[in-house]
């Protein structure tokens, strides 16, 4: 449907503009044009001073609206997933899979393919955390499901590549040809539950080509006086993004300040959010603001991206279109899609949303 979005304050991007309508079908943005130059058959909706931003962009989310798409990958987990991030201003968000037995992870490239195949574009592919991690950094991650990533796999994995957008891997427990041969594929690979020292890390970034981290600070080795670990590696290199959990429990408020002023655009957020799930291999209990495992370790947040870029505004004294950037330009440019997704230009597939001073949702062109 036709929509021109006006009388609002115009978050594109790239600049603030009022006075104007942002006109939208669908994901699809066609123009940002003067208010009094609608043109005929738009549907016109008057948001009355409220925010219009791009579609916001999720790419580590694990379940939503009941469904733990992570555990139980069928069509009917990666719609219900879709359902959730849209009510919290993600467009477009990449499902997660936490380490587990290959058949199960394969599945989930597989209902991919069908929930694609079926018309579903706000899932972006696959993002598999996992198998390939630091024993000593798996966080709520199962232990016996942990491998070292060997070429022969890679190669395997090389048939997934319609389906699976993103590994994160600990660089120092993989065969470097191996991960050089997911990126020639274009499976975009990231660093996480690593304990790589600062030189192994530089080494993934520098020599082996990998260019994202997941989330900055958790399950990584530390920046310390002697040592600076993947955390001095991820701040020194220029050319490596980096995802970050901004619920305020994950990581200090003060570390994400700290992070963006060092980071600039390379910083993007992330909601690692989960569902509750009480048998099985991953158990996940609700405790007000936060998940965690039957052993108390924290395993996920309940966060949707509105509520990020919120947080980013209110605890960390970020201004508003940069905390928007933060959520949608930003982790754009991190998975090479920034010229399609991610602003509100004509071109652009980015979708749009409108909230209000209290960061509710009040409308969404998908």
């Amino acid at each position: 449907m036709r929509q021109a979005y006006y009388n609002g304050i115009i978050h594109t991007g790239k600049s603030t503009i009022e006075h104007s309508a942002v006109l939208v079908d669908g994901y699809d943005v066609l123009d940002i044009v003067p208010e009094n130059a609608i043109p005929e058959g738009f549907q016109q909706i008057d948001v009355q001073g409220n925010h219009i931003a791009p579609g916001l962009i999720d790419l580590q989310i694990y379940g939503g609206n009941g469904k733990l798409f992570s555990l139980y990958p069928d069509v009917s987990s990666l719609v219900a997933t879709e359902q959730y991030c849209k009510a919290g201003g993600a467009l477009y968000f990449q499902p997660t899979v936490a380490t587990h037995e290959p058949a199960l992870m394969k599945r989930a490239l597989e209902a991919y393919r069908q929930y694609r195949d079926a018309g579903g574009r706000a899932a972006l592919g696959v993002h598999w955390e996992g198998p390939f991690l630091h024993p000593q950094k798996r966080g709520a991650h199962v232990e016996k499901y942990i491998r070292r990533l060997q070429i022969a796999e890679a190669h395997e994995l090389v048939s997934y590549q319609d389906a699976l957008r993103m590994i994160t891997l600990a660089p120092e427990c993989c065969d470097q040809q191996a991960v050089q041969i997911l990126l020639r594929a274009g499976i975009r690979v990231s660093v996480g539950h690593s304990n790589a020292t600062y030189q192994q890390a530089m080494q993934a970034f520098s020599e082996t080509g990998i260019r994202l981290a997941t989330h900055l600070f958790n399950a990584m080795s530390p920046l310390q006086t002697r040592e600076p670990g993947l955390v001095g590696a991820i701040f020194e290199h220029p050319a490596v993004y980096a995802s970050i959990i901004a619920d305020g429990i994950h990581v200090h408020p003060a570390c994400i300040r700290i992070s963006k002023a060092l980071m600039g655009e390379r910083l993007f957020l992330i909601t690692d959010a989960v569902e509750e799930n009480t048998a099985g291999t991953y158990v996940y209990l609700r405790q007000q603001d936060r998940y965690v495992n039957q052993e108390g370790v924290l395993a996920g947040s309940t966060l949707t991206m509105l509520k990020a870029v919120a947080n980013c505004v209110q605890l960390m004294d970020m201004a508003l279109d940069e905390a928007l950037r933060m959520a949608s330009w930003y982790p754009a440019k991190a998975m090479g899609l920034d010229h399609q997704i991610g602003l509100l230009e004509a071109g652009y597939r980015s979708g749009l949303i409108v909230f209000d001073e209290r960061f509710q949702l009040l409308y969404r062109s998908v």
